[in-house]
């Protein structure tokens, strides 16, 4: 490290008072120094200094040190997490411009969370950090409990976590208690159930810390929904707002010229793939020029990823960000549209409804047998097709928490086909 402690809390104050003069509102920020090994642990656990133990953790931080240490992958400049005060982790190995420039970057993903609606009604910045160290002292005592045990635990998180998507997509949705003591039980539910987790818990012949497990992986994901519905617009966010305060701050020569290959890396195009960075960047400058910096900040209050890119991805962006629609068959690579007059609202359409939790399927609960508990499920298609493997795959966990049969409805081929997993976990296609 070839700087001081003394010199990055100089840039901090500077860059704090920039990122305010420029209309940027955020929860007061914290920076911790950390080295790679920390900041690899962090990135494991979804940037959350305290969580319940799982497998899967290590296992994810197991495969970014490997990456890592083969120069298949670079480490993220910074960690944030969504609290008040705002804790960002930056790494010790960074350069002197690189803690400057992330710090910056920082700054603005402080003030999306604050102020974006998806964080405001779905998040508790005031909570977050006590919620996750609730939760890990709670599954921690199951683990400890004789009667319970690590692998009681972790068979049901794995479960937990194979489902754990399969919630409500309303951010902010409250259920409504008066409903639910109304229901008519003889046909249970009475309409679609979105809500998975819930549905086993209310449900499911569960012992009470096997219900507190659900509701906590229910919790939590919650928690992350609204950083995965808006991926594009807030690393997009804040690349546009550390390219403005940083150009405002009269760097030295050599501090400028590493900024400006720095920036040009992080909003890089990625062959093949799509970079948040990079197309959220470019939106919001063209949202600027076309309409002013007011509009800029009313989209980062209002949008998600589905609508920022249905509403701002425009045929000219599209053109210039040489985007284009592709499928694999087998192993050759078939382009089915591109950035003409023609081809581009398709791929815009394309990444709008595959953003966020569009790219995950969408499953719901429409019946349970009285007479065999036979759980039902329907695959809402849209015109994607489920990957048997995986499908069937979480099935079986599905009946790990459930104890009886459960049918998914899905459509393969134009056909509307059934799933059956068993309490033997067999699964059968008809």
């Amino acid at each position: 490290m070839d700087y001081s402690i003394e010199e990055l809390e100089y840039w901090d104050d500077m860059i704090e008072r920039k990122a305010r003069d420029m209309g940027l509102d955020f929860y007061p920020q914290e920076f911790e120094l950390v080295n790679y090994e920390n900041m690899l642990g962090y990135e494991a656990y979804g940037g959350m200094p305290s969580r319940y133990p799982h497998w899967s953790f290590g296992k994810a931080y197991e495969r970014l040190k490997t990456f890592y240490t083969y120069n298949l992958t670079g480490l993220p400049y910074e960690m944030v997490i969504n609290s008040n005060p705002c804790i960002a982790y930056l790494m010790k190995e960074n350069t002197l411009l690189l803690q400057i420039l992330t710090m910056a970057h920082v700054y603005a993903h402080n003030d999306f969370f604050k102020n974006n609606r998806l964080f405001k009604e779905g998040t508790d910045a005031e909570m977050t950090l006590e919620m996750f160290k609730n939760h890990a002292d709670r599954v921690r005592r199951y683990i400890a409990n004789p009667n319970i045990g690590y692998e009681g635990v972790e068979k049901l998180l794995n479960a937990a976590h194979a489902i754990r998507f399969q919630i409500p997509r309303v951010i902010g949705e409250k259920r409504n208690k008066a409903m639910e003591k109304s229901r008519d039980l003889k046909r249970v539910p009475m309409e679609p159930e979105d809500d998975l987790l819930y549905f086993l818990r209310e449900y499911g012949e569960l012992e009470e810390w096997q219900r507190d497990i659900l509701e906590i992986v229910e919790e939590e994901t919650r928690h992350f929904i609204p950083q995965i519905e808006t991926k594009i617009m807030n690393e997009g966010w804040a690349s546009f707002w550390h390219y403005k305060i940083l150009n405002s701050m009269n760097l030295p020569q050599d501090l400028y010229m590493e900024f400006l290959d720095r920036h040009n890396q992080v909003v890089a195009p990625v062959q093949g793939a799509i970079n948040p960075y990079y197309i959220g960047f470019k939106m919001y400058m063209d949202i600027e020029k076309r309409y002013g910096l007011d509009k800029v900040f009313e989209v980062r209050s209002f949008d998600r990823d589905q609508s920022f890119l249905r509403r701002y991805l425009t045929y000219e962006l599209i053109h210039d960000l040489n985007l284009f629609e592709y499928v694999r068959e087998g192993k050759d690579i078939v382009i089915t549209e591109v950035a003409d007059d023609k081809g581009w609202e398709k791929i815009r359409n394309t990444l709008s409804d595959t953003a966020g939790m569009g790219a995950i399927p969408y499953i719901r609960v429409v019946e349970m047998s009285d007479k065999d508990r036979t759980l039902t499920l329907e695959h809402v298609y849209d015109g994607r097709e489920l990957e048997l493997n995986y499908a069937c795959e979480t099935l079986k966990h599905i009946v790990d928490i459930w104890g009886h049969k459960v049918v998914l409805k899905t459509l393969l081929e134009g056909k509307v086909k059934e799933i059956l997993c068993d309490e033997s976990k067999n699964i059968s296609l008809t």
